[in-house]
């Protein structure tokens, strides 16, 4: 059996598998190898394994479905971009008797650069956490995009003295 302590996997985003002898794996993205296999699981040495996924729930019962839903759908972001330290979602219920009840989720994405925060309401509080995801989502693939473009086409560089020419 594997141990975590071996590969230096993360736990937070990992499915947890125990053994006959009650020892634990932790295997990322929920693929299980063969039990009878010797062959240590290949991973890509470049990956970062350090997100942290931080969920709270203001005037909201936070149930371990909407954990578990919250984390599959933040699952994306991880892979898209890997580069993200923390990702923190808050998750609040307004209950005003005018409108309603609305959800209110609010991303914030701490990575290397600047910070990037999104806020989505809705009246249905699956319906924000999928909003929320699909706006940082494409907040991230601008960011992407603005970057590659910077590193495809860089600016002139202006110097306040003469260039001297090769004889």
């Amino acid at each position: 059996m594997m141990t975590t302590a071996e590969y230096g996997l993360s736990a937070s985003l990992s499915e947890v598998t125990t053994g006959d002898d009650g020892t634990r794996d932790f295997f990322q993205g929920g693929e299980c190898p063969d039990p009878c296999s010797t062959q240590p699981i290949r991973r890509n040495m470049n990956s970062q394994n350090n997100h942290e996924l931080i969920v709270s729930g203001i005037h909201l019962e936070l149930t371990p479905s909407l954990k578990i839903f919250v984390r599959e759908k933040t699952e994306r972001l991880f892979r898209h971009e890997e580069r993200i330290v923390r990702l923190r979602v808050e998750l609040e219920c307004d209950r005003n008797p005018a409108t309603g009840m609305q959800f209110k989720a609010k991303g914030h994405i701490t990575i290397h650069g600047p910070d990037m925060n999104a806020t989505v309401q809705s009246d249905e509080c699956h319906k924000a956490i999928s909003m929320l995801v699909d706006k940082l989502d494409r907040m991230l693939q601008r960011r992407h995009q603005l970057f590659r473009v910077k590193r495809n086409h860089p600016h002139a560089v202006e110097l306040n003295a003469a260039i001297p020419k090769v004889v």
